[in-house]
């Protein structure tokens, strides 16, 4: 790991989550992390907090750097790929965090044999609590490739898919957050209509969706299984979930997250 230097191109809350998580935890040095953002500033507060380095350019970080993570929105990536192409090599590593984004569409923009991994974080990585998912290039080395995971393992769990999957895994853990918040925000406002102090309805709320998640990891019980343990017959949560069922909630989740994964794919072309 010693010879390895870190790039990061942009500074924003993700990129300043993986690195306050790898610096925190000592699964990298410090010193060994460049960052380089349009917004200076960004730069400044990362270099501060986490005491790493600050590139003056996009050129200058690629020439100081072997594994560059390209942590800009979908949208920028064009751009962003145009100012690194002059300076690429194919030793460097190229790690992405964004949506949409194909493996082959950063070789292709580079033109360069450069090896790629895709990855597909989510927002509780800002407080080591993420779920990332990724893939390869047949030409990343398994040495680099295991230490792109424990980067990401410093800040939650990983998992490793096909790129295939890369678009339709979004709607699973990285947008889904949203999902949670909104069903959470629901129940908050409903609670308060019934009389509940807004305080102490969102902490019983935080504490049943943590208790359930627990559940949830038990290998022995399916969701199903454990719909029916909190389902007595003629009690109050058959009437919940009939109202549910009455509204297809089944169906729009999977119309929600169908719609995430046809929009990666439109990012993407």
């Amino acid at each position: 790991m010693s010879n390895k230097i870190l790039g990061f191109i942009g500074a924003g809350n993700m990129a300043g989550a993986i690195i306050n998580g790898i610096v925190a935890t000592g699964t990298f040095p410090a010193q060994q992390i460049y960052v380089f953002d349009i917004n200076p500033e960004k730069c400044e507060a990362l270099k501060q907090k986490a005491g790493i380095q600050a590139a003056d350019s996009i050129r200058q970080l690629i020439e100081k750097c072997n594994i560059v993570f390209l942590a800009v929105k979908p949208q920028n990536f064009a751009e962003v790929l145009t100012a690194v192409k002059p300076a690429v090599n194919e030793k460097i590593l190229f790690v992405s965090i964004a949506a949409g984004i194909s493996t082959q569409y950063i070789v292709r923009s580079l033109d360069c044999g450069c090896p790629v991994i895709r990855t597909m974080p989510n927002t509780p990585l800002l407080i080591g609590k993420g779920a990332t998912a990724l893939s390869r290039t047949a030409n990343v080395a398994d040495e680099d490739f295991q230490l792109v995971l424990s980067l990401f393992s410093a800040c939650g769990t990983v998992t490793v898919l096909d790129e295939s999957q890369m678009n339709a895994v979004i709607s699973v853990n990285s947008s889904s957050p949203a999902y949670i918040y909104l069903f959470a925000k629901a129940m908050l406002d409903s609670a308060v209509k019934q009389g509940i102090a807004a305080d102490t309805a969102l902490q019983l709320i935080c504490q049943t969706l943590e208790g359930s998640a627990e559940m949830l990891r038990q290998p022995e019980l399916t969701p199903d299984d454990l719909i029916k343990m909190v389902s007595s017959p003629g009690g109050t949560t058959l009437k919940a979930l009939d109202v549910f069922y009455e509204h297809h909630f089944e169906q729009t989740v999977d119309e929600a997250m169908r719609a995430c994964t046809k929009r990666a794919e439109e990012l993407g072309k």
